[in-house]
């Protein structure tokens, strides 16, 4: 008996519903990813194998560098309501008064490094040209004049800052300081930190490879 030839039919997979779900997930992932902001004062870290990592919330960072050849010392909240509540207590003390869209500004600023007195200006440039060299001075490290002890004054705010939200645990504090930076400008953070009784602190660090 002849047997049946069955005729061939090329295949054809509908790929309309894979399109779809790939642009939904592009879709999703740009709309919520959220785009690195310029660091103020770029520092290269020093190298260790260490792997610890920064908590998200309740941590203060103490940025040290050079910028055009001079030392210059930034400070950052990563909490919003802290960064606020530090803020009223500068404002209150050193007699500068914010407006409410200087306020929500500065809400929303990581990191600065200007003194108190020139903030109001730093508050109104576009985050591009706030990220410039030479735009920031540095937080006053002074012990004399009109600026004195404000990073002094920075940190102990916070911390009142932090109280005042109720939070459960005091704040931590990380010093991330250029590889390059000499050692008595470092020692000069932990003084101040030393001063307030902060005794235990982070070193930000760069990842490197163990040693065999």
């Amino acid at each position: 008996m002849a047997k049946v030839k069955m005729s061939k039919k090329s295949t054809a997979v509908d790929m309309t519903a894979m399109c779809d779900v790939a642009f939904l997930l592009l879709t999703f992932f740009i709309l919520t990813a959220t785009a690195k902001v310029p660091e103020p004062l770029p520092v290269e870290t020093p190298n260790s194998t260490v792997q610890t990592k920064l908590p998200e919330t309740g941590l203060v960072m103490i940025t040290i560098g050079k910028s055009e050849g001079k030392d210059q010392v930034y400070f950052g909240m990563k909490d919003r309501d802290v960064r606020l509540g530090a803020l009223e207590y500068m404002s209150e003390k050193y007699g500068v008064t914010f407006t409410a869209k200087e306020k929500a500004e500065f809400e929303l600023m990581e990191e600065f490094g200007v003194p108190i007195q020139q903030l109001k200006g730093l508050l109104d440039m576009k985050g591009a040209d706030r990220a410039k060299p030479g735009m920031q001075s540095g937080i006053p490290l002074d012990s004399i004049g009109e600026n004195k002890q404000q990073l002094q004054d920075w940190i102990q705010y916070a911390r009142k800052a932090n109280i005042d939200r109720g939070a459960n645990k005091e704040l931590e504090f990380a010093i991330k300081g250029d590889a390059k930076e000499k050692y008595p400008q470092i020692k000069q953070i932990m003084d101040i930190l030393q001063d307030q009784k902060i005794n235990s602190f982070n070193l930000v660090t760069g990842l490197r490879g163990k040693d065999y």
